[in-house]
This record gives C-alpha cells, structure tokens and sequence, in this order.
C-alpha cells in the first residue's frame, strides 16, 4: 500500500535538504567511497550512500532481494537533516540489553537474528507461526524517514525500511472480535544482558499495544531497515514497530508475537508507572511527564554547547493522525 496523498508531515522530494548542506565535503566523499563497499556486500544498497558513515553489514537474503525493489524516499522529513548514522545506532534505549544509552550497541550483537518467526494469532482468520521471509514476501519496502521523539526528552531524524502494518494486518483477516493489537519482544536471557541482570522494574517480555484503528493508520510501519541496510540489532533487529506520532518507547523492538485482541493490552511501561507513561503515549507537548516538561526536546546530535533544543509538536507534527483521537481527552488517556 502507497501513501499517495500528501500529508502535513511530509514533503515533495525536491524540498528535502540537499546533502551538500547537512552534509560536509569530506562526510559526503566518505559516502561516495562506502557505496563502493556497500555494493560488494551482499544486501546492501547505494542508497546507503546518501548517509554519511553507514556501518556496513552483511545482510539475509530476503532482506537483500527486497531492497532491488525499494521505494525510496515515500515519506520525508522536510527539511529536517536526517540524524547520523553513529549516533542513532549507539544512542538506544532497549533495557533486555542494559539501562546505559551505550548498552545495546555494546551487547546486542549477542541476539541471534536468524532465523526468526512472529506467531501471529488471536482475533485472526489466518493465525500461524511465519518466518520472516513469508511475512515480507508480499509487501514491497519503502523508506519513510519519520522524526522519533524519545519520551525522555531527546529526538532524532531517522530513515526507515519497511512497510505499512496494515498491509499484514489485511492479509490475517481480523475478525469483528478484533479491536486491538498487542505486541511482544523475544526474550532469550542467554543473549540478553539486560534480562539477566536482574532489572526488576520490568516483567518480562516487553510489550506494547495499538488500538486497531492505529496499527491500520498508513503512518504505522513494520521497519527492518535504516539508512539504506537491514536493521543494527541494537535497533530492533530484525523486525520492529515505527509509531511516528508516539513517544519511542511505543515502538517495540525484535518483535515475535502479534496478537489481536478484543480487550486493551496492558503494556509493559503502563504496567510499571501508570501515572506516567499511558497507553496511548501520543506526543504532546501540553502534558508535561510527571518529571519534566515535554513542551521541547533536544534533537540529536546535540552538546554542552549545542544543545540543539527546539519545540516539540502535536503528534510529532503527525497532524493527520489527529482525527484518530476526536473527541478523546488527550489529558486524561495520555
């Protein structure tokens, strides 16, 4: 499914930031050297290329085969410079690997990725436990370069791979049971250094929750890949969820098991502290954290002297999701 109409959180291409103005001469010589290297690898894309310091990777072939066919581009972020590459890779919250912002590109490569299966099941007329492959064979990718604003307070600008959720979601048949969809992360505590460690915060697996009507918006998206390759461990590999117009913690990472449910799922963040952090978690800059303000946020890369704090925007400036909500106290189901 493409996204054929416009929206107020997109662009035309030709109003995306040129590279010669984010990027320096040498980051973008850089780039120009590793689309050489990129191409030799299996999986890999030139596209990467447009991304300074893309760390290559080899790449499944069911990843590899879908990138000749990628739409890049679909959705853009204006003129807003995609965050780089490095710091969006070790820059992370995923706690099955650690609490520290380094943690899960410390650890994470630990996590074995293939071979993969999400158990998709209740509310479905097609439930089942399907490989990775089967679920992306009908879909085409797109890169949709969506903002991700992170609940603490920080921000990035990041270039997705992936396909619509409402595309898998049709191809399942939900019932008329089916009023929710609950999701939930892999766990494997001999992998994961976060789950061994003890963090009693947090009952594992992580999961996380979308009401039908959102898992279907065409915003929503089942990423396996950035910046132009399959997706860093550390980022949710090989299969996560993009929720542009939440906080990040909504999207949930190294998913395993979709369920649709006719009940609303408890999630693991509401579950912890749910004075907090809600269900719906929609970016709002009108209702403060019970320990900060969200009226701002701090995009990344970001310093001691460059703090780089700008506004923070209804829905992440996802206006179009707006209508999801009419009528419902954002204040009150926060």
């Amino acid at each position: 499914m493409l996204i054929r109409t416009p929206a107020a959180s997109s662009s035309r291409e030709d109003e995306v930031t040129p590279e010669s103005i984010y990027l320096s001469r040498r980051a973008f010589m850089a780039g120009v050297g590793a689309a050489a290297a990129l191409s030799s690898l299996p999986g890999q894309a030139a596209e990467a290329a447009a991304y300074a310091d893309v760390e290559p990777a080899n790449a499944p072939a069911w990843f590899s085969g879908k990138l000749q066919d990628a739409r890049w581009q679909a959705i853009t972020a204006g003129n807003e410079a995609v965050t780089p590459f490095k710091d969006a890779t070790h820059y992370n919250n995923f706690y099955e690997f650690g609490t520290n912002k380094g943690d899960p590109s410390r650890y994470a490569d630990k996590l074995s990725v293939e071979p993969w299966q999400v158990k998709i099941d209740g509310e479905v007329g097609k439930p089942g436990a399907y490989s990775l492959e089967d679920l992306l064979k009908p879909h085409r990718l797109e890169e949709r370069i969506y903002r991700l604003r992170c609940v603490e307070g920080w921000s990035m600008v990041i270039p997705w791979l992936g396909f619509p959720l409402a595309d898998l979601l049709q191809l399942v048949e939900p019932n008329g049971n089916a009023k929710f969809v609950r999701f939930e992360t892999r766990l494997a505590p001999d992998e994961m250094a976060g789950v061994r460690s003890g963090f009693s915060l947090i009952d594992w697996p992580y999961i996380e929750g979308l009401r039908l009507d959102e898992a279907m918006h065409p915003l929503t998206l089942l990423a396996v890949g950035m910046y132009g390759r399959v997706l860093p461990n550390q980022n949710g590999a090989p299969l996560r969820l993009v929720v542009p117009w939440k906080y990040g913690f909504k999207s949930i990472k190294s998913i395993v098991r979709i369920s649709l449910v006719a009940e609303q799922p408890k999630t693991t963040w509401e579950a912890i502290a749910p004075n907090e952090y809600g269900f719906y978690s929609n970016v709002n800059p009108e209702v403060d954290h019970p320990r900060w303000s969200q009226a701002h946020e701090r995009r990344l890369p970001s310093g001691l002297f460059s703090p780089n704090v700008i506004p923070t925007r209804m829905f992440n400036g996802y206006d179009e999701v707006a209508t999801l909500y009419s009528g419902l106290d954002l204040r009150k189901y926060y």
